[in-house]
């Protein structure tokens, strides 16, 4: 019988409707029944492309006798963090702090007020390498609940006490400057890892907010050495397995330091933000790897993850079904991606499948699990026959479209549909693609139609065409309003200006400390959890802090509006105090503050939409630079106000705080001053 989840439209959520566990939502009503029951909640989060979220799930939460240990002893609570960052926040916080690493599953007991006393992650079916049995720990917190009751409970008022207390260092009012990104670039060098690209050890995951900050501070610049190690780490990815030879896109992260195998699941905000790193790559270098890589992760996109709606799903999972054994109903992480040599024999023949097993890098002894490699490009494509191998790929995404398909979780997300929104406008724009614009656009059409109130307050998630019920949070309207931003660049519609502006004073108004500038993850008029979230460090995404710093600084270059130029810079005093120590987890600010320092740039173009002057500015280099096109007379977009052609000839402005140089005519003078640096 199926259980309270069954009503849910998360896709995580209704994975675990038919659980013999009695999940509930997160809910007042979950909480007001562990009171009236005298017991503890125990919540559980993860997302549905989570592969150990899968393992436990199988394992504990489908078993009949660990599910009525749980059922008899606690009220349990489901949570889909991607639909409830705050709640996956505020815990998270609580995990680490308390154990010293997070991730998910994520695993937690809290009193019926809502506050944590004990934590974890997975837990195995069986104690094994020093971990306890999930049963016991079940067992282990109920006789604690039971016996040690007041014990248990000023434990978690401590908890709780500990964390509402905590202050973030915001730095100060300054804003960041040459000496603290110069400190930022030589963090980066320290840690840059020469050999295989990326930074740090195993694992290792796509460094794409860093990319943008080490482009833009080359753009800025000329320092020759932030381009190279950007270059060298998109080119050793593109190369190596985190990269779908086949089908473009990228996985989210690789398990060695050599970005050969890879955690399999692939997310939307991962190949939305490196979609346009090589978009921006190209734009720095004319790189043909980064072109190619840049379109057909914008392809993957546009064929893998867009929804009926015209939305763009979260994710499709690292695990498929067992090909070899389908009856037996068994997931095999990445299953659909890996290849044996007899397998690329049986698809391609003899000499072909040799020659694919040379240039994908298969072997015998493989690269992965039971003898299968995942494919990579590990020599010089100039000694293959591009024809010969353009037809062995071809052959093999056809035979690869047999097995069974990786699932895929339908949720739209506000904040990641903004990414992808701004990352195929961009990409569209700079490779001549009006359909990847187009796909923005629809995408952008959905998130206004569907997830934007009246009042312009955003649901963070929808799915099947129906909104949730959970609130935008910060990185929502910053996101959003940064593709809005894009949309309104790239196809001169000033509406898209309209509706970033709507978002933007809502981040001003319900998100801001209007004391110190800073910003919290979630509104004033949230709900009230047991702390109110704030982190400026980029995760997998940006920050919601420092993607609506970047947001308000774009918006304020557009009209020239003080208020949110302000509100950006006191916002990056946050980088000012971590970029020098922690570059790695504020990419993101460190590029706003790039940005910051350029101007940013104004550019307003009397043309054609989508003319040669146009496209020369939505190209050049100069950092976060903001476009305004249209024709003489227009008024669509602020930056347009008054502004003449010269001599009857498409004529571009380039501004800064708005004071202009002399206007430009020539397609290839204003190429050169977009790509001006100070070296």
């Amino acid at each position: 019988m199926p259980n309270r989840l069954a009503h849910e439209t998360s896709p995580y959520l209704l994975q675990h409707a038919d659980n013999p566990v009695d999940w509930w939502p997160w809910s007042t009503e979950a909480f007001e029944e562990a009171k009236r029951r005298g017991v503890p909640v125990l919540l559980s989060v993860g997302y549905a492309s989570c592969h150990w979220c899968h393992v436990m799930a199988h394992e504990s939460f489908e078993d009949a006798a660990t599910a009525a240990v749980v059922n008899e002893n606690f009220v349990a609570v489901k949570v889909d963090r991607e639909e409830r960052p705050d709640v996956d926040a505020v815990y998270m916080e609580a995990v680490q702090a308390a154990t010293g690493q997070g991730g998910w599953p994520m695993t937690v007991f809290l009193t019926p007020d809502a506050e944590p006393f004990y934590f974890g992650t997975y837990f195995p079916p069986e104690a094994r390498h020093g971990m306890p049995s999930f049963t016991q720990v079940l067992q282990g917190v109920r006789d604690a609940w039971r016996d040690r009751h007041g014990e248990v409970t000023e434990v978690a008022a401590k908890i709780t006490a500990d964390l509402a207390a905590r202050e973030l260092p915001y730095g100060d009012t300054r804003v960041p400057g040459e000496e603290e990104l110069g400190q930022a670039l030589l963090g980066l060098v320290r840690e840059y890892d020469a050999t295989y690209g990326g930074f740090g050890g195993a694992p290792k995951f796509p460094p794409s907010m860093v990319i943008e900050f080490l482009l833009r501070h080359h753009a800025r610049t000329g320092a020759e050495g932030a381009l190279q190690m950007a270059a060298d780490t998109c080119e050793r990815m593109a190369r190596g397995g985190i990269y779908d030879q086949l089908g473009g896109g990228f996985a989210r992260y690789s398990v060695d330091r050599e970005f050969t195998v890879p955690h399999f699941e692939k997310m939307l905000y991962d190949n939305a933000l490196l979609c346009r790193a090589y978009a921006h790559l190209w734009r720095s270098t004319g790189s043909e790897l980064a072109k190619r890589v840049a379109l057909e992760t914008a392809d993957f996109m546009v064929r893998e993850l867009r929804t009926n709606e015209g939305g763009f799903a979260s994710a499709l999972d690292a695990d498929s079904l067992d090909a070899a054994d389908p009856a037996s109903g068994r997931h095999v992480e990445g299953a659909y991606y890996v290849w044996t040599p007899e397998q690329l024999t049986e698809v391609l023949g003899a000499q072909d499948g040799a020659l694919a097993a040379r240039y994908f890098g298969v072997t015998d002894e493989g690269t992965f699990e039971e003898g299968a490699s995942v494919l990579q490009l590990p020599q010089n494509d100039e000694v293959f026959d591009a024809a010969r191998v353009d037809s062995i790929r071809q052959r093999l995404v056809a035979a690869r479209a047999e097995r069974p398909a990786p699932g895929r979780d339908d949720k739209v997300v506000a904040a990641w549909n903004g990414l992808a929104i701004a990352a195929l406008a961009e990409t569209g724009a700079c490779f001549g693609r009006q359909d990847l614009v187009d796909a923005a656009v629809c995408a952008g059409d959905l998130l206004v139609r569907l997830h934007m109130d009246p009042l312009a307050r955003l649901s963070r998630t929808s799915k099947d065409g129906q909104a949730g019920a959970n609130a935008g949070v910060l990185e929502d309207y910053a996101d959003v309003a940064e593709g809005f931003l894009a949309l309104a660049a790239v196809t001169g519609e000033g509406v898209w200006l309209e509706f970033a502006g709507f978002l933007l004073d809502h981040v001003l108004d319900r998100f801001v400390d209007q004391e110190s500038g800073a910003l919290y993850d979630t509104a004033t008029d949230a709900e009230k959890l047991i702390r109110r979230p704030q982190d400026p460090t980029d995760n997998a995404t940006p920050s919601g802090w420092t993607a609506a710093a970047g947001a308000l600084l774009s918006y304020a270059a557009h009209t020239g509006s003080e208020p949110h130029r302000s509100a950006a810079e006191r916002a990056l005093g946050v980088v000012r105090a971590l970029g020098p120590r922690a570059p790695r987890f504020i990419g993101n600010g460190l590029a706003v503050a790039e940005a910051l320092l350029d101007g940013p740039r104004e550019i307003a173009v009397v043309g054609e939409i989508g003319g040669r002057m146009h496209h020369t500015a939505l190209t050049g280099t100069a950092p976060g630079a903001v476009v305004a096109a249209g024709p003489e007379g227009g008024d669509e977009l602020p930056l347009l106000k008054d502004r003449l052609k010269v001599d009857g000839r498409e004529t571009a402005y380039v501004c800064r705080h708005f004071v202009c140089d002399a206007p430009v005519t020539e397609v290839d003078q204003l190429g050169r001053i977009l790509g001006e640096t100070k070296a």
